[in-house]
């Protein structure tokens, strides 16, 4: 997302990678694919140096192919299906521990089938990936009506998602990102509180949800403090804030809570991966003085 021209998988992604994997602020990292053999094999042992956390994100190849895991069409559930199980092949391929997805648009009848056919697909892919190794699906939150437009959508609906697949994986969980809470109309108290016993990654970053006309709008995680946008220091230290209140940041968790960000127009990737640190700097020491 920061180096959105990466995004399809092509191009010189070493170079982006080790940019991150160089920055002693980072312990973690999160990628998608590589499409190119050789640069994967390159990036895969750069990150593998660097001792980084990596997390794979299939978000945008789902997204890209227009696949939909709770389709009714059975062929276009299972194009989605083994779609995600080449993501998983790769993702094992990059040594990543964690992989990301998301659900298909929300149909405008029939959800509670939709919501169970969601369901048997990620157990499917559940099974696919503990067949190959240890690697642990997420299932990200998204906004049902404003840009995506997808099943999940509420954070309630994912957590009975999720308490379903986890009849066949206990390791499934959930990826909450306080760029969508806006999106999805709920606070971080009441989105963190009720996904508190799922969740299992985090993303911070903003959205733009007054004007469609202005190119920030919807689901695009603009730089926090964006102009007329939803989050910047105080919204990240309530994020934070209740991260750690549920137990899911603190002391002696690893948990990742992940920058989403992406440079809009002629910005600069860099410069907003910079503004980004400087936010969680400022958000964290208001917290600290807040807490102590």
């Amino acid at each position: 997302m920061a180096y959105p021209e990466t995004m399809k998988g092509d191009g010189r992604i070493t170079d982006t990678v080790k940019k991150i994997v160089t920055d002693d602020f980072f312990s973690a990292i999160e990628i998608t694919s590589v499409n190119d053999e050789a640069e994967r094999e390159k990036v895969s042992s750069l990150l593998e140096s660097g001792g980084m956390t990596i997390g794979f994100g299939a978000q945008p190849i789902i997204l890209s192919k227009k696949a939909n895991l709770n389709s009714f069409d059975t062929e276009e559930r299972q194009f989605a299906i083994n779609l995600v199980k080449e993501a998983i092949d790769q993702a094992y391929e990059v040594n990543a521990s964690k992989l990301g997805l998301l659900s298909g648009p929300k149909p405008a009848k029939n959800e509670d089938q939709a919501l169970q056919i969601l369901a048997n697909s990620l157990k499917e892919l559940c099974q696919y990936a503990k067949s190959k190794g240890d690697i642990v699906l997420s299932l990200e939150t998204f906004d049902d009506e404003t840009d995506k437009k997808c099943l999940i959508g509420s954070n309630r609906l994912a957590v009975e998602v999720a308490k379903e697949v986890r009849k066949i994986d206990p390791t499934f969980g959930l990826m909450l990102d306080l760029s969508h809470l806006p999106m999805q109309r709920e606070t971080s108290k009441e989105a963190l509180t009720i996904a508190r016993d799922y969740m299992n990654h985090a993303h911070i970053g903003n959205c733009y949800i007054k004007d469609p006309s202005d190119p920030a709008f919807g689901d695009q995680h603009p730089r926090f403090g964006y102009p007329g946008s939803e989050n910047d220091v105080e919204e990240l230290a309530e994020y934070l804030r209740i991260l750690l209140e549920i137990g899911y940041i603190g002391e002696g968790s690893s948990n990742v809570v992940a920058f989403e960000v992406k440079p809009l127009g002629n910005e600069s990737s860099d410069v907003i991966i910079a503004q980004s640190k400087r936010t969680l700097i400022e958000a964290w020491n208001r917290l600290k003085v807040a807490v102590y």
